[in-house]
């Protein structure tokens, strides 16, 4: 009850602070499991697009939120389980033992080094087998940043996440790092949504705790897929220009 009353409480601050608009651009608002993805500007980031998402997906999506910054004190760390539900990632990967990866290294494999001795000769132009989803979620290693975000989208919850990995200061986002890419991969059922955060790095500036109050928004813009043997750099790239797209929406 608790935690209930104090989400109202923290959404009517926001709101009227900062006049949080969703505009959705591109798609609809829909209970469908999703990968959100927006530009990065401030801590402040992920309690506006929270705030931006109408109640029934609230419910359903968990934004991730820096273990070392919203663990810092008792009421962060409170208010972040309790009220946004939040995943904890480290901005490091922690050392973690190897995980086992004999699925991951079989199916990546040759087919000529794991025919059986006496049977037939493998075709030569047969390209390695491409891993599975599952295989590669199977091969996360447990220290591995992805792993709590792997872990709430296996449960059916919709997600939050922030490509650049530390806050920009530009006008636009900072090259994208793997981990969408590489979630994409794990998860291809999921639909991925970009966004843009207009205005919060103002409303936010860095080393201030008291918000300024700034007309802010979030544009939600048309889902994305990972294309069939697309490489890294370029779908990340892409999933950056959709997210700098919805700036002049």
């Amino acid at each position: 009850m608790l935690a209930k009353l104090m989400s109202l409480l923290r959404l009517g601050i926001v709101r009227f602070r900062t006049g949080s608009q969703d505009r959705w651009y591109g798609c609809p608002p829909k209970a469908e499991q999703r990968i959100y993805f927006a530009n990065h500007q401030s801590h402040a980031d992920m309690v506006l697009i929270w705030a931006a998402l109408p109640e029934e997906l609230r419910s359903i999506t968990r934004p991730i939120a820096a273990k070392d910054y919203w663990t810092k004190t008792p009421f962060r760390q409170w208010i972040t389980t309790a009220v946004f539900n939040a995943v904890y990632v480290d901005r490091q990967a922690t050392p973690a033992r190897p995980a086992p990866a004999e699925p991951l290294a079989a199916a990546m494999q040759p087919e000529a080094e794991t025919a059986s001795a006496g049977g037939p000769d493998p075709s030569p132009e047969m390209p390695p087998k491409k891993p599975t989803p599952e295989e590669l979620r199977a091969a996360l290693p447990e220290g591995d940043p992805l792993a709590p975000l792997v872990k709430a989208l296996q449960s059916g919850d919709s997600i939050v996440i922030f490509p650049e990995g530390t806050r920009g200061h530009g006008e636009e986002p900072q090259a994208f790092k793997s981990g969408l890419y590489k979630l994409a991969q794990m998860f291809p059922q999921v639909v991925l949504v970009p966004a843009w955060i207009n205005n919060v790095q103002r409303v936010m500036p860095k080393g201030e705790v008291v918000p300024v109050p700034i007309l802010c928004s979030v544009t939600f813009g048309a889902p994305i897929e990972l294309a069939p043997d697309e490489e890294r750099r370029p779908f990340l790239d892409r999933a950056r220009r959709a997210v700098i797209a919805l700036r002049e929406v």
